[in-house]
């Protein structure tokens, strides 16, 4: 955890664009009361293959334009370096100097991956196209990515990505601060030093975090699973313990070194909001915890 310790805390929320005026508005409320907190930055999802091609640019240029920085997620899948390289034009002419870039997942029914089927590939030809406009996140895998052949093959993965150009990285979440520790160690050894942030999921839900976390290969440890099973549909009770444990692991993190974390919102303020003020993070405290 050595090397993550030179760098500077940030910390920042993740929103999904919104598809109705309801969920627009919803969106601002979320948005301004996580505004509160000065984050250095909100990211904004994008869907597979593009789907939220559109509401994506939309949501980012609003969001951006209140006075936080705002960057898109952007995916290589189904898309061609023409369309990607259109897209980063409008992304520059509107100041926007961040990009989460991420392969993507293929949309059921999507024949072809489209010109480039790697997040590598995308990081270099962003690098190509728009040199060192953006600040570039790249996606890690504490627990190793679901698709990955092996360990080995997803520590070499991510080090392609920060070769071709990434500046920094968003962890998948995960409920298990030793697979963070681990992997950053095995960065070290391979002499891969950027910043790597540990995305953070709030637990609201019990099923919608199993359907989530079996989707993307993030562990639910057996004692949080049954302790959460015991709750019910007791909803009170699985956010508040949700919220304990969560902080928890934030402030292990934190201590250890990590550079910042980023929170999956979901669109909703409160859940990362009460772990924000759990954490009692300043102005000052995002630089030394």
């Amino acid at each position: 955890m050595e090397s993550q310790k030179q760098f500077k805390r940030r910390f920042s929320f993740e929103f999904f664009p919104p598809k109705t005026d309801q969920g627009k508005e919803k969106l601002q409320t979320v948005r301004n009361k996580l505004a509160e907190v000065n984050p250095d930055f909100f990211s904004v999802t994008f869907g597979a293959g593009g789907s939220t091609r559109d509401r994506t640019i939309e949501t980012v240029l609003n969001l951006h334009k209140q006075g936080i920085s705002t960057a898109p997620h952007l995916s290589c899948v189904g898309g061609t370096r023409q369309e990607i390289g259109e897209l980063l034009d409008v992304y520059k002419e509107n100041g926007i100097n961040r990009i989460v870039a991420l392969r993507g997942d293929m949309p059921s029914g999507m024949g072809a991956a489209g010109e480039m089927r790697y997040a590598n590939e995308l990081v270099e030809f962003i690098r190509e196209h728009s040199g060192d406009t953006f600040n570039l996140e790249v996606a890690a895998y504490p627990e190793f990515h679901p698709q990955a052949r092996s360990a080995e093959d997803d520590l070499q993965n991510f080090a392609r990505k920060v070769k071709a150009g990434a500046n920094s990285a968003i962890t998948q979440y995960f409920f298990n601060a030793d697979s963070y520790f681990y992997f950053i160690d095995r960065l070290e050894k391979m002499d891969v030093t950027i910043p790597v942030v540990p995305g953070i999921m709030p637990i609201i839900n019990f099923s919608n975090l199993v359907r989530f976390s079996d989707m993307c290969g993030a562990e639910i440890p057996r004692w949080i699973r049954k302790q959460l099973e015991a709750y019910g549909d007791d909803s009170d009770s699985i956010r508040k313990f949700g919220e304990e444990v969560i902080t928890d692991m934030c402030e292990k993190l934190l201590k250890a070194g990590a550079p910042g974390l980023h929170f999956y919102t979901l669109n909703q303020a409160e859940p990362s909001l009460s772990i924000w003020k759990n954490l009692g993070i300043s102005e000052q405290e995002k630089i030394s915890f």
